[in-house]
């Protein structure tokens, strides 16, 4: 998966240096920008996975701050039961949110996530995973590059990476974030893969790409003046073939072209019809509400963007309810709907099957009492994380936590294994996706992960 395809002009054009050079220093993977020519070709083109899957789009849900799992799916009779009572030295704090079954598939689901309730059955569950850090910055860099040292590249990144997009006109990996979250720009950043694989963040309001449309009114002379440009970009760029992030730049320069052509009506709400508005809790006047994001992530995936990840909050005042749990009741009232809604919807225009949508946190949450007897801790030994559609098992819960919620009773998921699930999904093995630099392969798993198999339809 490291290398692209040529262009038929370039390949000739190097054949001939290929011949008188005896062919040293021309790998392939320091010329990846080769094919940006639209009318050519494009680094960021379509690419066959390793094997065919039903998705062909990811949209990732991050709820920042660390969601609570007791309180939330992982449903836990004996926590309730010994509510305020010492257990190993630390005092049980039971959930104060009401559960009941939903489904067909029973499943029980607490009132804070009433909406989603109601389409459990097209939700698969991971009620063991587990991350390497209990501290927000390392957990959030670990759930989405797979390091919690330092950064790496990114799991929409490396999506990009290995699967191209359906659309060039558009970024392949849009992050929609009106707040950043721990870490900022490096939780969606490429690193040491190509530039244009790098997530695209907007701030979701009225402009949520500033400058996009062209102050040129003729589209002859705008038309013109791009085809000068690239000829121009192309002479400079042959003379400089290892420079990728030249390269990547000059990718840039064709993904703009195309967003100030297709961004303002993919990001425009007003053509949605009022049914589908209510149906998210949306309004046309409101895009910055995580109910628009919504609503956006789903114009976008039918659009060709190949990843949207979406967060609900910044690195404050987020889902880190060390003092009072019931913080969870206003944050979940904000993402409840929307997150239900986009799954029904995606199902109701037969996208639910091509689209794999994941929810997480960096972690969960202590089943003990932290800072006040209301408030829970960080917790990275077992948390709740979900998929749907894109070939994920509906209506199913994967491990069991011990009673209390604090420890993987059974088919524990490492955050690896969480990745390479998802890579699974789309199409991609974790050990084949690779990258070479610094003189070794990299890839997102590292040397970790297995497929967790049982969840996948």
């Amino acid at each position: 998966m490291n290398d692209r395809p040529l262009n038929r002009r370039t390949m000739l054009r190097r054949g001939s240096a290929l011949a008188a050079a005896g062919g040293l220093g021309l790998g392939l993977r320091g010329r990846l920008s080769l094919a940006a020519a639209a009318h050519e070709g494009h680094p960021l083109a379509p690419q066959p996975g390793h094997f065919p899957a039903k998705a062909k789009h990811l949209i990732v849900f991050f709820m920042t701050g660390g969601i609570s799992h007791m309180d939330t799916f992982d449903y836990k009779p004996k926590l309730q039961r010994d509510h305020d009572k010492s257990v190993g030295g630390r005092k049980v704090l039971g959930s104060p949110y009401a559960f009941r079954p939903r489904g067909e598939c029973g499943k029980m689901v607490s009132e804070l996530f009433e909406n989603v309730g109601g389409v459990v059955d097209d939700v698969c569950f991971l009620h063991t995973v587990h991350g390497d850090s209990a501290g927000h910055s390392a957990a959030t860099l670990g759930m989405h590059t797979g390091s919690v040292t330092i950064p790496l590249p990114s799991l929409g990144s490396w999506i990009s990476y290995g699967l191209g997009t359906l659309n060039t006109n558009l970024p392949s990996f849009v992050v929609l974030a009106q707040k950043e979250p721990y870490n900022g720009f490096q939780v969606w950043d490429a690193n040491f893969l190509p530039g244009y694989h790098k997530g695209v963040r907007v701030i979701p309001g009225p402009d949520p790409l500033p400058d996009v449309k062209s102050p040129v009114p003729s589209v002859s002379r705008r038309d013109l003046e791009a085809r000068m440009l690239r000829d121009l970009n192309e002479a400079h760029l042959s003379a400089r073939d290892a420079d990728g992030l030249l390269a990547s730049r000059m990718t840039t320069f064709d993904t703009a072209y195309g967003l100030m052509r297709e961004a303002p009506e993919a990001f425009d709400l007003a053509g949605e019809s009022k049914a589908t508005l209510d149906l998210y809790g949306a309004t046309a006047d409101a895009p910055g509400s995580f109910a628009a994001q919504c609503l956006t992530a789903r114009r976008l995936v039918e659009r060709g963007v190949r990843v949207v990840e979406l967060f609900d909050v910044g690195s404050n005042t987020n889902w880190d309810s060390h003092n009072d749990i019931d913080d969870h009741r206003a944050l979940s009232r904000n993402v409840d709907r929307p997150i239900a809604a986009l799954i029904a919807d995606l199902k109701s225009r037969g996208l639910l099957d091509e689209t794999l949508i994941v929810g997480c946190s960096e972690f969960g949450r202590t089943p003990w009492q932290d800072l006040t007897p209301r408030g829970r801790g960080h917790h990275s030994r077992c948390f709740t994380c979900f998929l749907a559609g894109g070939g994920a098992k509906g209506g199913f819960s994967h491990g069991v936590s011990d009673e209390y919620g604090d420890a993987p009773a059974e088919d524990p998921v490492h955050v690896h294994d969480f990745h390479a699930t998802i890579l699974h999904l789309m199409g991609l093995d974790h050990t084949r996706l690779t990258y070479r630099y610094s003189g070794r392969d990299f890839r997102l798993t590292d040397v970790h992960g297995e497929v967790v198999k049982p969840v996948i339809a």
